[in-house]
């Protein structure tokens, strides 16, 4: 229990009616959670606003409302607060409710198009080696506090459940929190009174121009995060993506960087690439690593520069950093019938020709690539007939099939995929609309020393159609065959 006044701190008001000397119980953003003595906060959402549901939070027994629009007719008891901004408003409530918890522990957050989840993950793996078990990650793949593990359902959680995942953390213990941080999150102001130490910018290439509609409403959504960060804070760009400077161009924060073609703060070169790992300098030093791919080059550098901005031993972290595994479907290699089969979550065009990069440069051309590739329903279709250009120009064999096809129609997908390929192109290029069948047959198609590249869903372990999320895991699709 907290009163009304001290929740509200940091939030910027508009109009209060009634007073807020007042004991709130909860907090909520859905009228569903609502109750005694609550604190209700209307958000305007893209789906639905919430505006439209304080009388059914009211009922429920909420005593304090904060919104943008105070209804035309108020309830007497009732206590409003008016603000501009409803989600930056939950922002702060939330924050103040858990007492600050950012605040009482290093806060790293990782933002890009490509690398959120690897690095985000991989810092976790490798500070909880340097640090033992106190260490906390918010991630697309799930949320850890120490050994304890929570599913994810969004890359960023909602700024209510940011909050309470990092009291939970500071309250066992927790030293050190990496996150991935989406532009979604950071236009709906999820992470905007989370105290950042440490900012890392990976890449930012074409991705939910769906939803933000451009790309410089994307790049200003990126941006966001640089912009917040405090004069004590460190911004960590990568200086070879066209876009690195553009983050960190007005932030109060300490700025380094990292890079593997252009000279940076913190510099990594490749000196041996095989399906084992990898031979790599980071700062002259060298370090094996058996993580693969050029763009996970980066993202070892990327590690290797938190470590040290946050006082790591250059030695320990080397050697940390060489013990750490692949993270689950980013370039998972799996071997079998002498064939490998890659899975991986390349589910953008850049990412996608990263991946068959790095293959042909394992390959050599001793053997074909064969690619199973498909785009998301209800997301940016500009990307589309990218995603199937790319996979055919580099692939010798593509098959063509659903992703999450969520409320579209896969035969409308897959022919805007289409749509991106030449005739010759389509001469290489099947259409299997169920997953599964194209998994098995891309694996059937495959010769002794062929590549299978599985991209696009990953770590995900489900397939959403029509609203429905039914079990579905790609490495598993893979194993069946490969044991069989």
């Amino acid at each position: 229990m907290k009163l009304l006044k001290d929740l509200l701190y940091g939030v910027r008001i508009q109009e209060i009616i009634g007073n807020t000397q007042i004991a709130i119980e909860r907090i909520c953003y859905d009228s569903r959670k609502s109750g005694k003595n609550a604190l209700f906060v209307a958000i305007s959402g893209t789906q639905v606003d919430g505006h439209d549901y304080i009388e059914t939070a009211l009922d429920a027994g909420a005593i304090a409302i904060v919104c943008e629009k105070i209804p035309a007719k108020t309830r007497e008891g009732i206590h409003y607060i008016q603000t501009k901004d409803s989600a930056y408003a939950l922002s702060a409530v939330a924050a103040n409710w858990f007492g600050n918890p950012s605040e009482e522990m290093k806060v790293i957050g990782v933002t890009g198009t490509n690398g959120k989840t690897t690095v985000a993950t991989l810092l976790f793996d490798l500070f909880s080696t340097l640090e033992g078990e106190l260490c906390g990650l918010l991630s697309t793949i799930s949320v850890r506090i120490g050994r304890t593990t929570v599913p994810a359902t969004h890359t960023t959680p909602d700024a209510l459940a940011v909050q309470e995942h990092m009291r939970a953390m500071v309250d066992a213990g927790v030293k050190y929190c990496f996150m991935e941080v989406s532009s979604h999150a950071l236009v709906q102001h999820r992470t905007a009174h989370v105290d950042f130490d440490v900012a890392v910018f990976t890449n930012i290439t074409r991705d939910h121009l769906d939803y933000h509609g451009d790309m410089n409403g994307y790049i200003a959504a990126k941006k966001l995060l640089f912009d917040g960060l405090k004069s004590d804070a460190i911004a960590l760009y990568n200086e070879d993506t066209k876009h690195g400077p553009t983050m960190i161009s007005t932030t109060k924060a300490k700025v380094k960087s990292y890079a593997l073609k252009f000279p940076a703060d913190y510099k990594v070169k490749l000196l041996e690439r095989r399906f084992d790992g990898m031979l790599l300098t980071l700062n002259d030093q060298e370090c094996w690593s058996r993580i693969l791919g050029d763009f996970n080059a980066y993202n070892l550098c990327a590690l290797y520069a938190v470590g040290i901005e946050l006082g790591k031993d250059p030695l320990q972290l080397l050697t940390a950093i060489s013990l750490l595994k692949p993270v689950d479907g980013r370039f998972q290699a799996l071997q079998g019938k002498d064939i490998t089969a890659v899975v991986d979550y390349a589910h953008t065009p850049d990412a996608l020709q990263n991946v068959l990069e790095t293959i042909k440069d394992l390959n050599q051309g001793k053997g074909k690539v064969i690619t199973v590739v498909g785009c998301g329903g209800n997301r940016d279709k500009g990307k589309r007939p990218q995603m199937a250009a790319i996979a055919a120009k580099e692939s010798n064999k593509v098959i063509l099939t659903s992703d999450n096809p969520r409320d579209e129609e896969p035969a409308t997908i897959l022919a805007e995929m289409e749509a991106g390929l030449s005739p010759d192109q389509k001469a290489r290029v099947l259409t299997i609309a169920d997953r599964a069948q194209a998994i098995k047959s891309a694996l059937m198609l495959a010769q002794a020393g062929d590549i299978v590249l599985i991209a696009g869903k990953g770590h995900e372990k489900y397939q959403e159609i029509k609203g429905v999320r039914t079990h579905f895991d790609d490495v598993e699709e893979v194993q069946n065959f490969l044991n069989h």
